[in-house]
């Protein structure tokens, strides 16, 4: 873990070699500094001597000056290395996120992604900021403190040699057992993140509902583990306290037992004594410092798992050696076709799929509720790979074309497809980068969007909020619909995305298309026998299965299925 995450320092290497070696530096001359202290008061006040306490003031306040200096500079280091590793932290999650397959995200949930983009970035940036300062800076006090304090007295400095490993003890014990409380509760967030995300994007399902009491109580109970857990662990941790006050308070009582006897026999000056006492809290502050870091890194350790987690997941849909980069057609073949979600081939969504659309074609799908429409639509683009069988476009494996090619040349409206935060115009340039005007406005026409984008007061300037919350659900549908069209795909995929739409826009929709890009295979998807009796196929999906593949009117004669749904809508269309 720590080596991967090591990486993502990058360029950011000499500013995080700088940080320590300053902290070194500061930490040489705040050592000193005592030493200095002990020195004046025995050999310049003691003595009444003004030339020495001249002298030896000048050299204490320029080696407080230098101590001040290298402390800015280390926590100027500091700072632009933990931003800088945390940038990069976040750049290879987020773009590894973008490469996975629908597979792969299925396995994290949307919430536990964003915790671990954020959460658990600003535990690792923390934890990494104390690990280039004070995870220095502490030992090095001890260390240096305990040097000083022995060149001083070596009777008195065997104190600290003792009562140092036995604090050490004591805090990895506690570090031992709050540490999988802090990874327990952190996974808990990943859950309460998924509660507010569902809220915020479903609030007036919820309103209209009235069910707030219901969602506080599911959030409370959520946040009310946390608490518990975090607590838990606050007070193994709090057991710092004690122990530290404890250490403290022997060593204090020790020091001045010890030498008050010292000083009485003369085998220790005043300055001296002074000076020890300085140590002592020097390294007792610097053990509380090193207990702080501790309990970071306990925190940020989880932290660092989930993250490392992410970024050591890789998309199981991946390019072949020299693959193919150029798609012929858009005519579509299933050969013997299963797929399951979990890869076993006895829980099968789809089963025996064998289909044969040509180039051109308009393809209706209907079918229940479960019955794997989206998931039979979902193999052409390769979201996600058959379990067994092949599906080929333009005569070709889909497997053996380089992915992006291949997306490029499919273009999906998905039943719950977005619109994200920016304009309109921005919006339909995710179709293409070097958008025109005139282009845009074109595939806005075939899809029936640029009546109502004209008549917003700013158009196609008109700012869409996050999710397309200010534009209505077949205006969403329909700026979506234009979005795909501008990829200028050769096959085309409608998921029951014309739901929101009256049946005369529908109708409008269909038209353009075979009007306008009569070359593109289209296939869509509708609950609505209306939005697909008009297609060149027609196919029944039941179970997973096709049940039935013809046009309109030969499923009426010959598929059970077909005509029991045309006569319900038919039926409940006269009586509406």
């Amino acid at each position: 873990m720590i080596k991967k995450l090591a990486k993502c320092i990058g360029e950011y290497k000499k500013e995080t070699i700088l940080t320590p070696i300053f902290v070194g530096i500061e930490c040489a001359f705040d050592v000193i500094i005592p030493f200095l202290m002990a020195f004046l008061i025995d050999n310049g006040i003691n003595k009444k001597d003004s030339k020495a306490i001249i002298a030896i003031g000048i050299l204490l306040i320029i080696c407080s000056f230098i101590a001040i200096y290298t402390g800015v500079k280390s926590g100027k280091y500091a700072a632009k290395a933990t931003a800088g590793f945390a940038k990069n932290v976040r750049k290879k999650i987020y773009y590894n996120v973008q490469d996975f397959s629908f597979s792969n995200i299925d396995k994290f949930s949307t919430s536990s992604i964003v915790t671990r983009h954020t959460t658990d970035i600003n535990n690792i940036q923390m934890a990494f900021q104390m690990i280039i300062r004070m995870a220095v800076r502490a030992p090095l006090i001890i260390i240096f403190s305990l040097i000083m304090a022995a060149v001083i007295n070596v009777k008195l400095a065997i104190i600290f040699l003792v009562a140092v490993p036995l604090l050490g003890l004591g805090l990895y014990l506690i570090a031992t057992k709050a540490h999988p409380i802090f990874e327990k509760a952190i996974s808990i967030y990943d859950r309460l993140n998924n509660t507010v995300e569902e809220n915020v994007r479903g609030v007036r399902v919820v309103k209209s509902f009235v069910t707030e009491d219901k969602e506080i109580e599911k959030f409370y109970k959520t946040s009310n583990q946390i608490y518990k857990e975090f607590s838990r662990a606050e007070k193994i941790v709090a057991l710092n306290s004690p122990l530290m006050q404890f250490t403290v308070a022997t060593i204090i009582v020790l020091i001045s037992w010890f030498g008050g006897k010292q000083i009485v026999m003369n085998n220790l000056t005043t300055g001296e004594f002074t000076s020890f006492i300085s140590y002592a809290m020097q390294i007792l502050m610097s053990l509380m410092m090193l207990s702080m870091v501790l309990v970071t890194i306990m925190i940020s350790r989880a932290s660092g798992e989930r993250i490392v987690e992410l970024m050591d997941e890789k998309s199981n849909l991946t390019n072949k050696e020299n693959p193919i980069k150029e798609v012929k057609d858009g005519s579509i073949k299933f050969e013997n076709v299963n797929f399951s979600y979990v890869n076993d081939e006895n829980k099968l969504c789809l089963k025996d799929i064998n289909l044969n659309i040509k180039s051109g074609e308009t393809i209706g799908i209907i079918g229940g509720t479960g019955s794997s429409k989206s998931t039979l639509v979902q193999l052409i683009p390769r979201l996600y790979d058959v379990t067994t069988g092949s599906i080929k476009i333009g005569g070709i494996d889909v497997r053996d074309y380089d992915i992006k090619t291949l997306r490029s040349n499919v273009a999906m409206v998905l039943q719950k497809n977005e619109l994200f935060s920016g304009t309109i115009k921005e919006n339909l340039s995710w179709g293409k980068e070097d958008l025109t005007d005139e282009e845009m406005k074109n595939a806005c026409k075939l899809a029936q969007a640029h009546e109502f984008i004209e008549a917003f007061p700013d158009g196609y300037d008109t700012y869409i909020e996050q999710g397309g919350s200010n534009v209505s659900g077949g205006q969403k549908q329909r700026i979506c619909i234009a979005r795909a069209i501008l990829k200028n795909p050769k096959i085309l995929i409608l998921d029951d995305s014309t739901s929101a739409v009256d049946t005369k826009t529908e109708s409008l929709i269909r038209k353009a298309f075979k009007e306008n890009i009569p070359d593109t295979t289209k296939i869509i998807i509708a609950q609505r026998i209306s939005s697909v009796q008009d297609s060149d196929k027609i196919i029944v999906m039941d179970n997973g299965m096709i049940n039935g593949i013809g046009t309109h009117e030969e499923l009426l004669k010959n598929n059970d299925i077909y005509r029991e749904v045309y006569e319900s809508q038919v039926k409940g269309d006269a009586e509406g």
